[in-house]
């Protein structure tokens, strides 16, 4: 992809990154060796590519627009991520290892077990990229990633899969507010509306499952990670994946609303590169991530 016809000038990035930093035009030029004047024209050149203001001037200060803050949040990660892999680089590539998986996977699944990793190899520096979009491994970065589908894939070597199983699930408070466990039509249903369709819906859910009525969520949310907040606090019932969810069931913030469940239809899979390069980190870390999917 040519990203330099798309992108506004690399420079003019980091200046606006640091001006929205520092909140201030000279505090971001001192940290730039740069004259105010120059932290100007880079943002005025900005602003002047992309159409809009980035910043509303004030008296002795300046208030980012929301066009600007949603920009700056961008490039905080961007550059993070560049810093922290330019720091991996330099540490030497063989201690560091980079696994990727979704969102919901990283914080529930992947997390909780990665201090046992870490115990056991203390040397190994992890970098963990979390995205809900798919991971493109052609493009290198990542050593080993968690993909749900159904192999084979094109662009990596699966190691170990894993099934899950999916149920309704609800806080303790909430199912005792209940008189039956029976599902109905008026019960607070919980749905992530997540652009990835491998998650199931609760339409598709009660489809496969036998529910015979239409469910008109009462909470929706862009990501599986707050439906499942919201359901362990107590507002209502949402799809479990047993995988991810089992450390709520272990500690009782989420119990199991009746019997029913269904089969994933694909699988978790540990996969690496096709075009990747063996060495110690990453072999460590593909036999940590089988052993503990397969438990």
């Amino acid at each position: 992809m040519q990203f330099r016809r798309r992108l506004p000038s690399m420079t003019a990035l980091l200046t606006l990154e640091a001006v929205l930093r520092r909140r201030s035009f000279t505090a971001a030029a001192g940290e730039l060796c740069v004259t105010q004047a120059a932290v100007s024209r880079q943002i005025a050149a900005l602003e002047e590519e992309l159409g809009q203001p980035l910043f509303v001037r004030k008296h002795r200060a300046i208030e980012p627009t929301p066009a600007c803050l949603s920009l700056g949040a961008t490039l905080l990660q961007c550059f993070g991520n560049i810093a922290e892999t330019i720091e991996g680089i330099k540490a030497g590539n063989d201690e560091v290892v980079t696994l990727g998986a979704t969102v919901a996977f990283s914080s529930f699944w992947l997390l909780p077990r990665l201090v046992a990793f870490r115990r056991q190899h203390p040397s190994i520096q992890v970098r963990v990229v979390s995205q809900d979009a798919r991971l493109d491994l052609a493009e290198g970065g990542i050593d080993v990633a968690v993909r749900y589908g159904t192999p084979p894939f094109n662009d990596a070597v699966v190691i170990a899969s894993r099934g899950d199983v999916i149920f309704p699930v609800c806080s303790p408070d909430y199912l005792a507010s209940r008189s039956d466990i029976a599902l109905t039509s008026s019960d607070d249903f919980i749905e992530a509306e997540v652009i990835d369709r491998t998650w199931y819906s609760w339409s598709q859910w009660l489809s496969g499952s036998g529910g015979e009525f239409i469910v008109r969520p009462s909470l929706r949310f862009n990501h599986y990670t707050e439906a499942i907040a919201a359901a362990r606090s107590g507002q209502g019932i949402a799809l479990g994946w047993g995988l991810l969810v089992q450390t709520f069931l272990d500690d009782s913030t989420l119990v199991k609303l009746g019997d029913q469940a269904m089969s994933a239809p694909n699988t978790y899979n540990i996969v690496i590169p096709k075009k990747s390069r063996t060495f110690r980190a990453r072999d460590q870390a593909v036999e940590w991530l089988a052993t503990s999917l397969s438990a």
